[in-house]
């Protein structure tokens, strides 16, 4: 759907190079429904040519949709993160990963990332994350790590309903998941 065409000029500023921005093009992710609509509406009432860069139109709509203290409570959310009680290893990276999602200009590094999750886990959480790995979770770089929780999530998830036949499926791809990452199995 493209905005309506008005008399009025566009709130954005095409480059200097005369590149033009298509309404098409810029797509609000991630938001419900609503959202977008009060996106679209946002966007088309800024005042005209108020917009020059992609970095004033982040910043724009990092003011009008997530104001400081929304901001702020998020990465709380993040940086606070902790284990449910009985909550499964899968379920439990599943919400911290919609609780990054929920904020995605969060600014925090794969590291401090990964740190956050892990100190939030409950201690069978680590034994587990720690037994898979071959006890080196933590030496392991920022990128391997997250990858290393989502797989050890998505495996997780198959453990709590074994389907008869399926048992055993998987057994080959742990080990050669677990070599390719450097951890022992």
């Amino acid at each position: 759907m493209h905005p309506p065409r008005m008399s009025a000029p566009s709130c954005i500023v095409p480059p200097t190079e005369q590149l033009v921005i298509r309404p098409h093009i810029v797509h609000f992710y991630q938001l419900s429904m609503e959202w977008k609509d009060k996106a679209k509406i946002w966007l088309n009432s800024l005042r005209p040519r108020s917009i020059r860069t992609w970095t004033d139109l982040q910043a724009e709509f990092l003011k009008k949709f997530f104001p400081t203290h929304r901001t702020n409570g998020l990465k709380r959310q993040i940086s606070n993160f902790s284990a449910k009680e009985n909550e499964k290893f899968y379920e439990c990276w599943e919400r911290y990963m919609e609780a990054i999602n929920a904020c995605p200009h969060h600014g925090f590094d794969t590291w401090l990332l990964v740190s956050y999750f892990y100190d939030g886990m409950s201690s069978s959480m680590k034994q587990l994350l720690e037994t898979m790995c071959g006890g080196d979770f933590m030496s392991k770089n920022p990128e391997e790590a997250m990858d290393f929780l989502s797989y050890v999530a998505e495996v997780s998830r198959g453990w709590d309903e074994p389907q008869r036949g399926e048992v055993g499926k998987m057994k080959s791809q742990p080990n050669a998941f677990m070599l390719r990452l450097g951890c022992t199995p």
